[in-house]
């Protein structure tokens, strides 16, 4: 899934450290604490090992669950957090919303194969300082994390692409009141926390068929199109 790190002489080895003229300068620190969220076993220890491979750079933590990363990283205080989208139970959306209360200093990078609005503004809406697909390089891995402790929002190339291109879709209606009933301001609530519409169901004791006719009507009083459109309408409108 990941693109390893170029290393022509060997692939036994371990891997070179990029030129220091081709990689961003780590802060001015003795070491940046990364940590890892991810449910995929591969994924996770490719990533540790690219991370405690590169100068400046200690994986601190790497958590298979949400629940596993809202317990340990509070105390771990890492400065980084590599974040999954499609964790097992609690989805990363919701576990990088959390964590940026528990967390505060830590800058949650999103590492996924996903590359729909919908998630994209989910997440950074929870809080994510960067959306990286897993297809990813290590040396883009390592990159950006560099680039997140300069104050930098990175993001692979699609995946800018796509947010540019949202912002050239027509704009939404005026803030009029959008009349929406209790149970429809829970499921945009969910929605806007990047849960599926079975995940929604699931939560709220309903039928998937139930939400979807929710829906239809939340996007009918919103003048939306799409549940991007949705969570950011509602996004905007909130006191």
């Amino acid at each position: 899934m990941f693109r390893t790190m170029q290393n022509p002489a060997s692939n036994a080895g371990p891997l070179p450290a990029a030129p220091a003229a081709d990689r961003p300068p780590v802060p001015d620190s003795p070491m940046t604490k990364v940590a890892i969220v991810e449910d995929n076993a591969t994924v996770r220890q490719t990533l540790a090992r690219w991370i405690n491979q590169a100068p400046g750079l200690n994986c601190v933590c790497e958590c298979a669950t949400a629940e596993e990363a809202l317990e340990k990283l509070p105390r771990l205080a890492p400065d980084v957090v590599l974040m999954d989208i499609q964790l097992p139970n609690r989805s990363g959306i919701e576990c990088t919303a959390r964590l940026r209360q528990l967390c505060p200093a830590a800058q949650v990078i999103m590492v996924t194969v996903y590359r729909d609005y919908d998630r994209i503004f989910q997440a950074m809406k929870a809080g994510a300082c960067g959306y990286l697909l897993k297809r990813s390089s290590g040396e883009e891995i390592i990159r950006a994390i560099a680039e997140v402790r300069s104050g930098g929002a990175p993001m692979s190339g699609e995946i800018a692409r796509r947010v540019v291109e949202s912002f050239r879709q027509p704009a939404a209606a005026g803030n009029e009141d959008m009349n929406l009933s209790r149970r429809e301001h829970e499921i945009l609530d969910l929605l806007c926390l990047g849960y599926s519409n079975k995940e929604i169901a699931d939560r709220l004791s309903v039928g998937v068929e139930t939400i979807r006719t929710h829906l239809k009507r939340i996007y009918e009083k919103l003048h939306v199109r799409s549940r991007t459109e949705a969570a950011l309408r509602y996004r905007d409108v909130q006191p």
